[in-house]
């Protein structure tokens, strides 16, 4: 009998050297979520749970030979796209992308760390809709960054998170889910909407500070489980699942002072 085969996972994104998010953050979920992970990173960041203290770019023509390097030697089963700082790292990922067969595509526009400080350039918004947008199977944005994409104020109740999500859906992916942990109340409802119907995940609110790197995971996850064959709502309902339990687990972890990071091993590291 033959084994499965293993999927390859891509993140593009940046680099937390506290681990909680970014590239660290989307190979330890591609390891728990049973895949093989790599990585081309767009940025350094002089980070820790309590913030971001620097921001060094890679050059985007690095970037995108990072990128060729990958193609050219390894079957890359999907990608999952993160921080992308500027517009010439967007333009040179889009244009690197491009060039490959279409894979899985999920796109975490990331642009606020926990902390506050801004990870997207005005001037990169204008490339990621023109050019990354269109390309996703599914973009996985929260309240904040929907906004920011849209430059419509924050949505604050579900009705707002549905129509803003569609306005999105108008730009091009095949599906936004728009993550509405911003809002308020005990419950952290998620709206998945294509052009056929319109999907809610819920999930209860953990009351925590381990919450570092949870979109990072979650549109990690999301990634993963596309990459093994799942069909979207099954892949964000395990995904959301995985993160919460996550989320959860990790008071277990003592790291840092700040916003802790999630569990990501917690189904593995069992005594």
């Amino acid at each position: 009998m033959t084994a499965a085969r293993i999927p390859n996972v891509l993140t593009v994104a940046g680099s937390d050297p506290s681990g909680g998010a970014g590239i660290q953050a989307d190979l330890k979920t591609f390891s728990a979520r049973r895949c093989y992970g790599m990585a081309a990173i767009t940025a350094l960041t002089a980070q820790n749970t309590r913030g971001v203290a620097g921001v060094h770019l890679v050059p985007p023509a690095f970037v995108q030979q990072q990128l060729a390097a990958i193609f050219a030697d390894v079957r890359v089963d999907a990608v999952k796209i993160g921080m992308i700082a500027t517009a010439d790292i967007a333009l040179a990922v889009a244009d690197a992308l491009e060039a490959q067969s279409p894979v899985p595509t999920v796109l975490d526009p990331v642009m606020i760390a926990k902390g506050g400080a801004a990870l997207l350039h005005d001037d990169a918004i204008d490339a990621v809709r023109a050019r990354l947008v269109p390309r996703a199977t599914v973009i996985t944005p929260n309240l904040p960054e929907a906004a920011r994409l849209l430059d419509v104020p924050v949505a604050t109740t579900r009705e707002e998170m549905v129509a803003q999500a569609n306005a999105l859906l108008a730009l091009g992916p095949a599906a936004v889910l728009l993550k509405g942990g911003h809002l308020e109340g005990g419950e952290c409802p998620d709206c998945l909407v294509t052009a056929q119907a319109v999907h809610w995940f819920e999930s209860p609110r953990v009351q925590t500070t381990h919450t570092h790197g949870t979109g990072c995971t979650l549109a990690a996850a999301i990634t993963a489980e596309l990459a093994h064959g799942a069909a979207l709502p099954e892949a964000i309902h395990a995904s959301k699942t995985y993160v919460t339990a996550a989320i959860t687990a990790a008071h277990q972890l003592t790291v840092g002072h700040g916003h802790g990071p999630t569990h990501h091993f917690h189904a593995l590291w069992q005594d």
